[in-house]
């Protein structure tokens, strides 16, 4: 395997913060590596680094390292992993709300404010699933700091009914197999599932087709029948 670096964004004491390939992380290491992670939530990580995703449209480094640097420095002072990640959600939603760049963003409404996030219709099924292109750092700035990839109805009280999110600051070439992840746990939810197996269940196709790429169309077209 190659390595996923891409470049060095910034040293800070000790850690290393790096860019690196999100793609190629997902393909060969974990289809669970989302917009950043640091060694205590993925060992494949060194001690002393942390990984940021390439962001196809950036400008949130600065809150995702915020983030890594509080779950790092608990997790390492003897606090349980999850325990960790919640606090550090809450330093990094409280970063995002003092931030005169998400200030100015402030729209009045929820529909003014769905009108911006939704960037981009890329289609409508015939049973009326409607899949859009998103602004995620709207998404985390004003609704949810932890929503990465992409999302749906079922699982998101502020996404519309019968809606499908794609995150923009997913590389291209990754959205199908992100919109079968969704198509499929929103099935399965939609069914009775609760969302922690629904998911596993949707990361478990989600890299089976990353890995055999020629089952995806098929595996789309299915997902999406069977969606109501």
């Amino acid at each position: 395997m190659k390595k996923p670096y891409i470049s060095k964004l910034r040293t800070i004491g000790k850690i290393t913060v790096w860019i690196v390939d999100g793609e190629y992380v997902r393909d060969y290491l974990s289809e669970e590596f989302t917009n950043f992670a640091e060694h205590y939530r993925f060992r494949f990580i060194p001690t002393n680094e942390f990984w940021i995703d390439k962001e196809y449209d950036p400008g949130e480094e600065d809150f995702f390292i915020h983030h890594l640097l509080v779950e790092w420095r608990l997790v390492r002072q003897g606090m349980e992993y999850d325990k960790a990640l919640g606090y550090a959600d809450r330093s990094e939603r409280a970063e995002r709300r003092k931030s005169l760049a998400v200030r100015l963003k402030r729209v009045r409404g929820n529909a003014a404010l769905l009108k911006r996030i939704r960037k981009k219709h890329l289609t409508t099924y015939r049973n009326g699933l409607r899949v859009w292109l998103v602004r995620g750092e709207l998404v985390r700035d004003f609704y949810f700091t932890d929503y990465t990839e992409g999302g749906h109805d079922k699982i998101y009280a502020f996404i519309p009914k019968s809606e499908i999110w794609i995150d923009d600051d997913l590389s291209p070439h990754e959205r199908r197999f992100v919109l079968l992840h969704e198509v499929h746990e929103r099935r399965l939810m939609a069914g009775g599932w609760r969302y922690p197996q629904a998911h596993r269940s949707a990361s478990e196709l989600e890299y089976l087709c990353r890995h055999h790429t020629a089952l995806l169309s098929k595996k789309l077209r299915e997902e999406i029948r069977l969606n109501k």
